[in-house]
């Protein structure tokens, strides 16, 4: 039996073509909101200029700013921090993201990073002398774990930390870290020699200004160009004993904290493919060739109708984890599972919006060229394709195949 429209449903919104926003509440929408408006305000205008000369002039200023809304250590409590849900944590980071990944990237690093392992595995002396100032964006930090020869296995990592009587003395080397150089403290991953298998591997904070450290810029890269990135070294630096992360042992602890990362990153690539997806639709709808605007014909459409429905797709699996995580019940393969499919449909669709720009895509005056390029580094950082391959793999059948 056919039944009559209820008056009650809402007409289709191309923009919100499945209604996710019916998810939300009044204070989610007011905070995803807050940060669209920031980030057009104040990134959008520029952030061309910024990609193209290699840099992010005023990063100071801006951690400042994404202080005072609160999108520092965003989702943590205490201190300063916001203590906002995991969902809204999500929808600001999608909103810094379809700005630009590197801006993202400054923030994650910050809150879920550096900041969230001071917080959960630090003492009450230093939350108390570093939360409150990461968290008003006066104190930027950064998370040394990657280095020269040891990415997707830290296990293996150089750096090192020996005793000197009741001192730590931090040597080694760490590659590809977001806000390195302009960072007043460093959370820094060593191996002490204490266990074997990387169970004796700790964490210290490290006040940048410590005699030994060093954190020269990384140039030339042709990604993630509006973001500052740094190598640290780590000449004999020396740090009093309450310098290490008293609240864990061994690689729980980073992998930990990339976790909560990652999770940041299943909503950040959905706005860098929402930006690059808008573009096309609005392209598509002005552009004209045989007569008529491109979005009128067929292939077109197909294009658009796909990346529809990965983007949204990828929304809602980001809102579905989100509000597990909210629950508690959020587990480190169902973070791998949102980082390998988000990641990889982002770029997918930031490829496609391109072919419908032509030879526009890979213009400055759009956003889908910067889009695609950053999101190749969104594709390797904080896990590989193949790392999360595998740990869905080992999760799935119970056999590992890491080794």
């Amino acid at each position: 039996m056919s039944t009559a429209p209820s008056s009650k449903v809402p007409p289709f919104d191309p923009r919100d073509p499945i209604g996710i926003d019916d998810l939300l509440s009044a204070e989610d929408l007011a905070i995803r909101d807050t940060v669209r408006a920031w980030a057009a305000d104040r990134v959008l205008p520029h952030i061309a200029e910024w990609y193209e000369n290699g840099e992010l002039p005023g990063i100071r200023d801006l951690a400042r700013e994404l202080g005072s809304l609160g999108a520092l250590g965003m989702s943590l409590e205490g201190y300063g921090c916001a203590g906002a849900t995991a969902v809204q944590y999500g929808l600001a980071c999608l909103e810094l993201e379809a700005a630009d990944s590197g801006i993202r990237s400054l923030v994650s690093v910050q809150g879920s990073l550096a900041m969230y392992a001071i917080h959960r595995f630090g003492s009450e002396e230093q939350k108390q002398r570093w939360l409150p100032g990461m968290a008003a964006g006066e104190i930027i930090g950064c998370f040394g774990l990657t280095e020269p020869d040891h990415g997707s296995d830290p296990a293996g990592m150089r750096t090192h930390a020996r005793r000197d009587g009741e001192d730590w003395v931090l040597s080694g080397r760490k590659m590809w870290i977001t806000n390195g150089s302009v960072a007043g403290v460093a959370v820094l991953w060593a191996q002490t020699g204490e266990d074997g298998a990387g169970a004796g591997i700790r964490g210290f904070v490290v006040p940048t200004d410590a005699p030994g450290f060093s954190a020269p810029e990384i140039r030339h890269k042709w990604s993630l160009r509006a973001s500052v990135t740094s190598e640290l070294i780590l000449d004999d630096v020396r740090l009093p004993a309450d310098a290490v992360l008293p609240g864990v042992t061994g690689l729980r602890g980073p992998l930990g904290c990339l976790s909560h990362a990652r999770y940041g990153i299943v909503w950040g690539a959905m706005g860098a493919a929402r930006a690059s997806f808008e573009a096309a639709v609005d392209y598509a709808r002005t552009r004209e060739q045989f007569g008529k605007p491109i979005g009128g014909f067929q292939l077109t459409q197909a294009k658009l109708a796909d990346m529809a429905v990965e983007l949204h797709k990828g929304i809602l699996l980001a809102h579905h984890l989100g509000r597990r995580m909210d629950a508690g019940r959020l587990r480190p393969e169902q973070v791998s599972f949102g980082k390998l499919n988000n990641v990889r449909e982002a770029i997918e669709i930031c490829r496609t919006s391109r072919t419908i720009l032509g030879a526009n895509g890979i213009s400055l005056e759009y956003p889908v060229m910067r889009h695609a390029t950053n999101l190749e580094s969104v594709l390797t950082y904080e896990g590989t394709v193949e790392m999360h391959q595998l740990v869905l793999g080992k999760a799935l059948t119970g056999l590992d195949a890491f080794r």
